[in-house]
This record gives structure tokens, C-alpha cells and sequence, in this order.
């Protein structure tokens, strides 16, 4: 199978659906005559024209609006954001307007819409443009929420988000972008709401999604050469959850460990411990850990970067904790 970059994915993704559907276009900054802020849209003003790949001014909140408006009306927008920490400016027209759109309307409108770009850190860019939001969106009822950590599952699930009907939020990362990975020729979807996993393992369940997931799978290799084995999930969708499988896979291994960028307070990781000391305590052979940001925001210094964000070391650390905790 051929391997090609996490951005060449995405763009794959765009093009075979916008080639299916007319109704589809791309809009946000710098998306068309600069080839897109990460190059993911490169090309694609050439093959589909400045109609349906449209530059916008920095205005989020302004070109979000657009989109949902457009969305109302017959088209499946595709709104990228430079970063989602500028999306926040946006959150007017995510919020109170595409997520409770059917539900207002009666049925009436629907909005399929997907706002997608890059989220979370990538290295030192201070504390403003740091920021994982996984749980902000998936708080909202209306939204579907997808975060992914490869090209195969980017292709699959952009393509998934682009046939829904309802407004999906679509989370990358910077620092991915350049990533290679195995990706079919031929078409292939990959359904919203399935995790996946990536690792077979009898001793302890890590979960994770997006670029929290090459922590976690490194990890469980330091950890195999220490005779234990991790059983590794990838999320992909945060919003609707497979609790299923995480739930079947705790029920194996009697341990959990969530890893997630993000603030501790009101994160994905505390939901997951939540419903799975609900559904799944009698399962449990030592206490849920999650390994997430510090809780403050990240600075610009390479040490305290270092220090804020999930590391190898750290969800080493938990998972000996969990193996050794009835000792």
C-alpha cells in the first residue's frame, strides 16, 4: 500500500468528495492562492476554481457565519480554521446557531457543515495558540466531534464528515501534517463514532486520540520491554463515544489509563473515568489514571513546554501505578 502524507490525505479526502458532490466547497484564509496555510488544499484552486475554493479575510466569526448560512441552504460547506485556537471567535456561530439548528428549526433545516483545521500544540507557540479543544465542542449536543492521529483514519473520516448531515468538527494537528502513513487507492469510508484499536494488549487499556496517540503507543513499546502488555485505543471520534470498546477492552484488562491533551477539569479523560467506573467498576483492579496538560496555560519556554504536556515518562509512570497499585 502507498504511503502519503497526513495534509496529501486530507486533500484527497476534499477533492474525490467534491468531485461526488458539486454542493461541496472550501473556504477559510489563505485556502486558495497561497495553497492553503499547511498546503493541505494545494492544487485544488486550479481543479475546482475560485467558486468553490474561496480566500476569506481574517474573520472567523464573519466566514463561519457564511458557511452555516450556506449550509441552510443546500451546500456542504467545508470552513477551515488557521488553528482552532482562532476558532474560538467563531464560537457564536458553532455554538448557537449550526449545533442547534435542527433542533430549532423542527427539522426543518439540517447543517451539514464541517469545520476542520488544526488543534492543540505545536511546540512553542505560547499560550494562546496551544490549546486542545476536544471537549469544548463535544459538550455541545448537535455536534459530532472527530479527532484523528494518522492519515488512513483522516481520509476515511473526512470523507464520513463531508456526507453527514450534521455539523461535524474535524480536528488535525500541526505538527502532523508532514506525517506519512499507509493509505488505499481505492475509496473507502471509515463510519463516525468507531474507535479503533490500534494495539492488542492483556494488561492495562490506554485510550487516546490525535497526536496523543504516538505518546501513547510509544509508550506501550518502553512498557512491552518491561513484560506488559497495552491494549491500545484510538478514539478518532470524540463525539458520538464507542464506549463499547472501551468498556469490553477494560473488561480484559481490569486497568485504564486515559491520555489526552487537554486541561484536567472537565476533560475527555474525565468523562471516560466517569462512565467507566460507572458501567465498568466491578471490572477494575486499581484506580482509573489519565495523564493530561498541567493545568495552566503553556508557556513559551521549551522546558515548560516540556513540562506541561503529556510525555512517554509520565504514562509510564501511571500505567506501572495501575499494574502494581493492589501491591
Amino acid at each position: 500500500m502507498r504511503e502519503i502524507q497526513f495534509r496529501e490525505a486530507l486533500r484527497e479526502a476534499m477533492q474525490e468528495e467534491m468531485r461526488r458532490d458539486e454542493s461541496i466547497f472550501l473556504m477559510g484564509e489563505e485556502v486558495a492562492e497561497y495553497n492553503g496555510a499547511y498546503k493541505v488544499s494545494q492544487g485544488m484552486l486550479e481543479e475546482f476554481g475560485e467558486k468553490r475554493i474561496i480566500d476569506t479575510p481574517i474573520s472567523e466569526l464573519g466566514f463561519a457565519a457564511i458557511g452555516v448560512g450556506a449550509s441552510m441552504n443546500g451546500t456542504r460547506p467545508i470552513v477551515e480554521f488557521m488553528t482552532w485556537n482562532f476558532a474560538v471567535l467563531a464560537l457564536d456561530q458553532i455554538v448557537n446557531h449550526a449545533s442547534k439548528m435542527t433542533a430549532m428549526s423542527g427539522g426543518q433545516f439540517t447543517c451539514p457543515i464541517v469545520f476542520r483545521g488544526p488543534n492543540g500544540s505545536a511546540g512553542q507557540l505560547g499560550a494562546q495558540h496551544s490549546v486542545a479543544y476536544e471537549s469544548w465542542y463535544a459538550n455541545i449536543p448537535g455536534l459530532k466531534v472527530v479527532s484523528v492521529s494518522n492519515p488512513y483514519d483522516a481520509k476515511g473520516l473526512l470523507k464520513s464528515a463531508l456526507r453527514d448531515d450534521d455539523p461535524v468538527i474535524f480536528m488535525e494537528s500541526e505538527v502532523a501534517y508532514g506525517e506519512k502513513g499507509h493509505v488505499p487507492e481505492e475509496e473507502y469510508l471509515i463510519p463516525i463514532g468507531k474507535a479503533d484499536i490500534k494495539r492488542q494488549g492483556t494488561d492495562v487499556t490506554m485510550v487516546s486520540f490525535n497526536k496523543m496517540m504516538h505518546v501513547a503507543m510509544n509508550s506501550a513499546e518502553e512498557l512491552e520491554k518491561e513484560g506488559i502488555s497495552c491494549e491500545v485505543i484510538d478514539l478518532r471520534t470524540i463525539r458520538p463515544l464507542d464506549w463499547h470498546t472501551i468498556l469490553e477492552s477494560v473488561k480484559k484488562t481490569n486497568r485504564l489509563v486515559v491520555v489526552e491533551e487537554a486541561w484536567p477539569f472537565g476533560s475527555v479523560s474525565s468523562e471516560i473515568s466517569y462512565r467507566i467506573q460507572k458501567e465498568g467498576f466491578d471490572y477494575l483492579d486499581a484506580p482509573i489514571r489519565r495523564i493530561t496538560t498541567a493545568d495552566s496555560s503553556m508557556h513559551y519556554a521549551p522546558n515548560l513546554v516540556k513540562a506541561f504536556l503529556p510525555s512517554i515518562e509520565k504514562v509510564v509512570k501511571a500505567v506501572k501505578e495501575v499494574m502494581y497499585a493492589e501491591k
